[in-house]
């Protein structure tokens, strides 16, 4: 797991500099970041991925109370420890009932403020952590499992860091950065491998995101694939680059269904069994969950599946940006068309 993030806030440089280097020594388990007031701190939310950030109560521009109350609004997920020199029980209670998670009173020990921060790290995934699964398989699980909890997730591939909240299995809301609600769900869940940690309770209790998690899975996949296809396409089109004036170089693409069509034909004859070949999209529901069992199992990309419906032809199913469908007459040669059509090479196909 990516080292966790602690955001110090205070007004006062000699304390703000103390606090950061008595707390180096814990440097195995969480960075320290600082702000000198609460825009500040603001501003270092937007930029970085924080955990946990521990704000001083009196603080000019935006003091530790609006600051904590625009931590619960729009990062929910980050805990907040109040520290101050004028404690009240009253002043205490306010802050518990803005959303503070600890209120520590000045002066104190670097070593009783760094007890804190752990303790309160640790309960981030007191319901378990896991290294490198597919976020989409699993999150049905705490779907199905009807969960109340709070699940953070790093991607493996950038580092980005986001946050699902569930609440009886039900996804009510999700954060990256500063990108909520469904379009940070979408994000999360274009994420192909993750790590993420478990805490057991959600302190979000409006629903913000009304589409049911079957169909952000889905759309997000969607999405990513648009994202793909645009992404082959900028290439393709910065490598159309003349090699000299006038002339220009040809991108070739095979088509799928006429180069699967002549490999059968070519290699296994008249008697392969094929019927017919087509798009159809309708498959593609179907798979999408096995790609996610897949993922999740760690069983390897989903290539080809063979499906016999006890009907007149058999299916096969070759994943890609559209679903290709291969009609075929039950007694064709299936083991020879399936090692035949595992060999082809989709990324050079369109």
């Amino acid at each position: 797991m990516i080292k966790k993030k602690v955001l110090i806030v205070d007004d006062n440089k000699e304390i703000l500099l103390s606090l950061k280097e008595g707390l180096e020594k814990y440097d195995k388990i969480f960075s320290v970041l600082i702000a000198g007031d609460g825009i500040v701190a603001i501003e270092s939310l937007k930029k970085n991925s924080v955990t946990l950030v521990v704000a001083d109560l009196k603080m000019p521009r935006m003091d530790g109370l609006a600051l904590l109350t625009h931590i619960m609004e729009n990062y929910p997920d980050i805990p907040v420890i109040i520290m101050t020199g004028y404690s009240t029980k009253e002043m205490e209670k306010l802050a518990r009932e803005k959303g503070a998670v600890a209120y520590i009173q000045k002066p104190f020990m670097v070593e009783e403020l760094a007890s804190q921060i752990i303790e309160i790290l640790g309960k981030e995934s007191e319901g378990g952590t896991l290294h490198s699964v597919s976020s989409g398989m699993f999150l049905q699980l705490v779907e199905m499992e009807q969960q109340t909890c709070t699940i953070r997730l790093i991607d493996n591939a950038s580092g980005k860091q986001g946050a699902l909240f569930f609440r009886d299995g039900e996804l009510l809301d999700a954060r990256v950065n500063d990108l909520k609600g469904v379009d940070a769900a979408y994000e999360i869940f274009s994420w192909y491998k993750v790590s993420l940690a478990i805490q057991n309770e959600c302190i979000v209790q409006n629903k913000k995101i009304e589409s049911d998690l079957q169909a952000i899975l889905l759309e997000a996949m969607r999405l990513k694939d648009e994202k793909e296809e645009k992404n082959e396409a900028e290439t393709l089109v910065k490598e159309a680059i003349p090699e000299k004036a006038g002339k220009v170089n040809k991108l070739k693409k095979l088509n799928l269904i006429d180069t699967i069509h002549g490999k059968l034909r070519n290699e296994i004859g008249e008697r392969c069994g094929l019927e017919d070949i087509y798009y159809n999209s309708s498959w593609d529901g179907l798979i999408a969950q096995i790609s996610r069992i897949g993922s999740f199992f760690n069983t390897g990309e989903l290539k080809l599946g063979y499906i016999n419906r006890d009907e007149a032809n058999d299916y096969i199913l070759m994943p890609g940006k559209k679903t290709t469908v291969l009609l075929l007459n039950p007694k064709c040669p299936r083991d020879r068309i399936i090692k035949l059509l595992s060999n082809i090479s989709y990324k050079e196909l369109s």
